[in-house]
């Protein structure tokens, strides 16, 4: 993949979890419909961030740290602009699922990344 399109990728991945975080909850998009377990509100954040990490890790390849922090980074912002909104409420613990999941979406792209050939300089 491209940079640009790798870029574009990630840019559009997160413009999606903007908008999922700070939208109305009746605007809000859902994968089963409003009245979904809790478990599967887990499953969208954690897989959602665990996309963002993974892309970012392929943009910073060898740089963990800063793919991690930045992604903990957007969690953590994101949360406290939720916390803004009358209509949602923002909770720490969203916060512990949103990193965890970016930090193994982090992991996994540089597991991949060690096992792919290094381009020839």
């Amino acid at each position: 993949m491209t940079r640009n399109k790798l870029i574009a990728a990630t840019g559009i991945c997160l413009a999606l979890i903007i908008y999922a975080t700070l939208a109305a909850l009746t605007g809000r998009p859902v994968l089963i419909g409003h009245a979904e377990a809790y478990w599967v509100v887990v499953i969208e954040r954690f897989s959602a961030y665990g996309l963002l990490g993974f892309l970012l890790a392929f943009l910073l390849p060898g740089r963990f740290t800063q793919a991690c922090l930045l992604v903990v980074g957007v969690a953590v912002s994101l949360e406290l602009l939720q916390a803004l909104r009358p209509d949602r409420d923002a909770a720490f613990f969203d916060v512990i699922q949103k990193a965890a999941g970016g930090i193994v979406g982090v992991s996994i792209a540089q597991t991949v990344l060690a096992f792919l050939p290094r381009p020839r300089s």
